[in-house]
């Protein structure tokens, strides 16, 4: 099931995590200690290329109703909100460029284009979901309440629904982001949780309230005025690409949390807890895919998620420089660096979220060592670490998998040649 003991996991002494530890701290340090003009740059470049596009969109979609500009100003309206969500509202609100002290580039007062209020989002990601990345029963993320995708998750008949669930959760994924921080469960308990929850279901109202207005109102009746548009076409166009921006922010975010790799933990971990562990557990409970330029860019560099939990205040533009040098502690240290391209990736979380729509009967892995969840006990019968008398390393976890999947499936021997 999931991992209770970290180090053991990691084939990791107390001594190992410390370094690995005082490593990543240093990296951090070389990276507050860079930050300056070019980092400014970029993020205020990106937000005014943003802004252009946004603008573009809406007057292609009021300078025309045909087909193909309607298109081309609904995906274009789609790309600057997707801009908006991954690269500025994810990162600015978690006070990635507050070293800036630009009152509008600050995760306090930024409110992205989104349902969920910036305020409640802030307080469940970065205080809660960073804080217990894949601790069950702690992190919300895991499963988003709806899905199960962990064996620790007992059954229940509604889990044979876990693909549809993940689908609608993909085409409402701005509505299980604000949902998932009102917490509506607690809106008629007494006491002061009951109050929380009813003053923050009052402030998501507000705020989808102010969202609606805007796309499905205020927009389209201003677009109504062109006599080359419509007041229906501008509202499904607003409708059309809010959709396209919440497939694409929840296929990038389960990629980092959900494919084979991305471990879980028991609360057991947190057991006076290291700075050292901690970032072990972000290391091990996180995952990447593999992404040009571009991709980097319209994920938010959420491409690079190990990092990003690593470092959820450095700026996003560096991250991709900064997973050089973890990829190069995870072979220090034989640990997992857990990456593949989007498609692997995405297809890996859809084939985890479809497994574990059937009891655990019909799974034919163990439940300490399937490839959505492991935990130390999956090194049971493995004989005690060893260090390799050429190069003087011990056994880490990498190495110790690999011993595990040769154990259980042996590759064929390759035939002789004649």
């Amino acid at each position: 099931m999931a991992i209770t003991d970290v180090s053991a996991f990691a084939h990791l002494s107390d001594a190992d995590i410390e370094n690995l530890g005082v490593e990543l701290d240093a990296i951090r340090l070389d990276i507050e200690d860079s930050l300056g003009t070019r980092d400014a740059r970029y993020i205020r470049r990106t937000i005014a290329a943003q802004r252009a596009l946004e603008l573009a969109g809406r007057v292609m979609l009021a300078a025309s109703a045909k087909r193909k500009a309607w298109w081309t100003g609904t995906l274009t309206l789609a790309l600057a909100k997707i801009i908006e969500n991954m690269e500025l509202g994810h990162n600015v609100m978690h006070g990635q460029w507050n070293w800036m002290n630009d009152p509008e580039i600050h995760s306090t007062t930024w409110e992205w284009d989104m349902n969920a209020a910036s305020k409640h989002w802030r307080n469940a990601h970065n205080f809660q979901h960073h804080k217990y990345t894949n601790i069950l029963d702690m992190d919300d993320d895991v499963g988003y309440f709806i899905l199960r995708v962990t064996r620790d998750q007992p059954w229940q008949p509604y889990n044979l629904g876990n693909l549809p669930y993940n689908l609608v959760l993909a085409f409402a994924f701005e509505w299980a982001i604000g949902l998932q921080t009102v917490d509506l469960e607690k809106y008629f308990e007494d006491g002061p949780d009951g109050d929380i929850a009813r003053e923050r279901t009052r402030e998501f109202v507000t705020k989808v309230s102010r969202q609606f207005v805007k796309d499905y109102v205020a927009f389209p009746a201003l677009t109504a005025l062109s006599p080359a548009a419509t007041y229906t076409s501008t509202l499904k166009a607003n409708a059309v690409a809010n959709v396209v921006r919440s497939i694409w922010a929840h296929a990038v975010i389960v990629c980092g949390h959900f494919p084979d790799g991305a471990d879980k933990f028991t609360t057991t971990d947190m057991a006076g807890e290291t700075r050292g562990e901690w970032y072990l557990r972000q290391m091990l409970g996180s995952a990447n895919f593999e992404a040009g330029p571009v991709l980097r860019f319209l994920s938010g560099n959420l491409c690079h998620q190990i990092e990003h939990h690593l470092f959820p205040d450095l700026p996003s533009n560096r991250l991709h420089a900064i997973s050089t040098r973890v990829r190069a502690l995870c072979d220090k240290y034989d640990l997992p660096y857990t990456t593949g391209s989007f498609p692997t990736q995405y297809g890996k979380t859809w084939r985890t979220i479809a497994k574990l729509s059937l009891p655990n009967k019909f799974l034919r892995a163990t439940a300490d060592d399937a490839p959505e969840t492991r935990s130390e006990r999956m090194f049971a019968h493995l004989a005690p670490a060893t260090t390799d008398p050429k190069t003087g390393r011990r056994r880490g976890l990498k190495t110790a998998i690999a011993a595990i999947r040769q154990t259980v499936s042996p590759r064929p021997a390759a035939a002789e040649t004649p």
